[in-house]
């Protein structure tokens, strides 16, 4: 069925019809376009919310992204990101290949309905001029044959008439032979007139309006399938990224499973470890005792003033007092003997004649330098060289690295001294290369170089074993502490027994709040980039590494990961052939070695 011989005579409804279907086509593109603003707008926002929530480099929250929980949720940033790159292919292939392709399209259409509609046209009026020609000629006929007929009624009438004179007869004969011959050419003109209508009008219904109706048939249903084409193309554009969009979920499932509570215990407790001991228990100091004095052995010791003990532990080193300035009566019992005084003898000085108004004196000397101390914590550290601001056991993971660092630089700078030696001896064997003595300051330098380095590194070596052996001490004395119990700290007669005595130097860190460790945090430098391979990973899709810094990689390639994501979207993998390079973390699956 075609619409040439069944809607012939339905031209209006064929003209109402095809453009109600180009009308169509441009709604289609009208809401594809407001949803690719809608998908772009969505992106837009998916990458802002990404962005907020990502953390800074070099915030203070920076030591707890390396906490599993913390590097999970930067996973799910960062595959939000991805899916908002997705969003974005989306809303960019819907651009491309529905409104542009189909806008172009419907102006190819619009251009073909209007030529066949102007054929359609020039038809139709060529019709209309055969139709009044025809009817032009049939009331010439129609006129000519009455006068023919009025003619011959007339001569017949005036051949009865016995008045009428022969000349009048012959005259009224003559008129009406000459009206007779004309009556009959109007009606062959009017027969040939009706022949050529029936003719153009034949050609009109059944051949040019058949074939301008086909024509728009044709043009409708290929519109139809080119629509019926672009929705099809609206799914697939979904489907096309729908893979991907799962990897990502399946990224972030991965991710809140990748949370390890326990690891992240330990590595708090790796990375905040002081070293020190805790603190044994304060001596009982019996004021009122000291009035009546004995020399007995079980006797209780006289309070010791801050500047007793300050002359006493003048040499000790304590890593505490140096960046607290506490008082070093307040928080460090004396380890010394009591020293006994005469039976009966005069009361101490230092009690005057009211025991209880020195012991609150004592108490604001303690309690106020105490609370001004912690102001001063986080205002005004002593870094030093050594590292002796820091607990024992940061200290000496701090020593660690930074004698690795040294050892690290002094590798390359051995190794650029020997490059130089046999640069000098192929330019004294071959002199048109070069001149050797060009090569002398380099060679001063990295000489001076390596004695420098050489110097440091011995230098943090003996610091780095000082460190050593005062935190294994540090550890026996503080399971020997557990091991005891607090109980055996104190000899049966009442004198507490060397064993323990707690050390001056040990850290009373309970008096600190959270400030130092925001602190330490602030410290802490980067990790050295590892040497060897931390991992593997398996490339997901292909990336083609054009730009500089990066290297190329195949679907299903495995690799090994050198370096992890910083933060910026990119790891460094190394082949099997040595080939090294940066690769977009979202790209493959990695697998770290525990």
């Amino acid at each position: 069925m075609d619409w040439g011989t069944d809607l012939w005579d339905q031209y209006d409804i064929i003209e109402k019809h095809t453009l109600s279907g180009l009308d169509l086509v441009e709604k289609y593109v009208k809401f594809v376009k407001e949803r690719t603003e809608i998908e772009q707008n969505y992106a837009k926002q998916l990458r802002n919310l990404s962005k907020k929530y990502y953390p800074k480099r070099g915030s203070k929250d920076e030591t707890e992204c390396r906490v599993s929980s913390f590097q999970s949720f930067t996973e799910i940033l960062n595959e939000m990101n991805d899916y908002a790159g997705q969003r974005e292919l989306v809303a960019e292939d819907m651009m491309m290949n529905i409104c542009i392709e189909l806008t172009k399209y419907l102006q190819e259409l619009k251009q073909e309905r209007k030529t066949y509609l102007l054929e359609a046209k020039k038809a139709q009026q060529t019709l209309e001029v055969s139709y009044k020609q025809l009817d032009s000629s049939k009331k010439r006929f129609e006129r000519e044959w009455r006068e023919a007929e009025r003619s011959a009624a007339y001569a017949e009438k005036t051949d009865q008439d016995i008045n009428a004179t022969k000349a009048d007869v012959g005259k009224a004969k003559q008129q009406a032979h000459m009206r007779s011959r004309i009556a009959e050419e109007c009606k062959n003109d009017y027969a040939a007139q009706l022949q050529k209508c029936n003719k153009e009008q034949n050609q009109f219904y059944f051949n040019d309006m058949p074939v301008i109706f086909n024509k728009l048939q044709d043009m409708d249903e290929r519109r139809g399938q080119r629509l019926a084409d672009g929705y099809v193309l609206f799914s697939d554009t979904e489907k096309h990224v729908m893979p991907i969009i799962d990897k990502c979920l399946e990224g972030i499932h991965k991710a809140g499973c990748n949370v390890n509570q326990r690891n992240d215990s330990l590595a708090l407790v790796e990375q905040h470890k002081s070293g020190f001991e805790r603190p044994g228990d304060i001596e009982f100091e019996d004021y009122s005792q000291g009035i009546n004095r004995t020399s007995s052995d079980s006797s209780l010791s006289t309070p010791k003033g801050p500047l007793e003990l300050l002359g006493k532990n003048r040499n000790k080193k304590s890593w505490l007092l140096k960046k607290s300035k506490l008082s070093p009566s307040t928080i460090l019992p004396s380890s010394n003997p009591p020293t006994p005084s005469p039976s009966n003898g005069a009361p101490s000085p230092k009690f005057g004649r009211d025991p209880l108004s020195y012991c609150l004196k004592e108490i604001n000397k303690t309690v106020k330098p105490r609370i001004s101390s912690f102001r001063t914590l986080r205002r005004s550290p002593t870094v030093t060289e050594d590292f002796g601001h820091l607990p024992p056991e940061q200290r000496r993971k701090r020593l660690q690295k930074k004698r690795d660092e040294i050892a690290k630089e002094l590798q390359k700078e051995v190794d650029q001294s020997e490059a130089l030696e046999k640069m000098r001896d192929v330019y004294e064997k071959n002199p048109q290369m070069g001149d050797p003595a060009s090569l002398a300051p380099q060679n001063s330098q990295t000489a001076q170089n390596i004695e420098r380095l050489r110097g440091e590194l011995a230098k943090y070596e003996t610091w780095v074993a000082e460190a050593g052996v005062r935190g294994s001490r540090l550890q026996q004395r503080s399971q020997s502490f557990n091991n005891n119990g607090a109980n055996d700290a104190y000899s049966p007669d009442g004198a507490q027994s060397d064993e323990g005595t707690p050390d001056h130097s040990q850290a009373i860190y309970a008096e600190f709040d959270d400030d130092f460790e925001e602190e330490e945090e602030e410290e802490e430098v980067e990790e050295e980039e590892p040497t060897v391979a931390i991992g593997n990973c398996t490339a997901m899709y292909n990336f083609p590494g054009a730009s500089e810094g990066t290297i190329s990689m195949q679907e299903g390639e495995v690799l090994d990961v050198v370096e992890e994501d910083k933060g910026d979207g990119w790891t460094r993998v190394r082949r099997t052939n040595g080939d090294e390079g940066y690769i977009p973390t979202s790209y493959v699956s990695i697998a770290l070695n525990k």
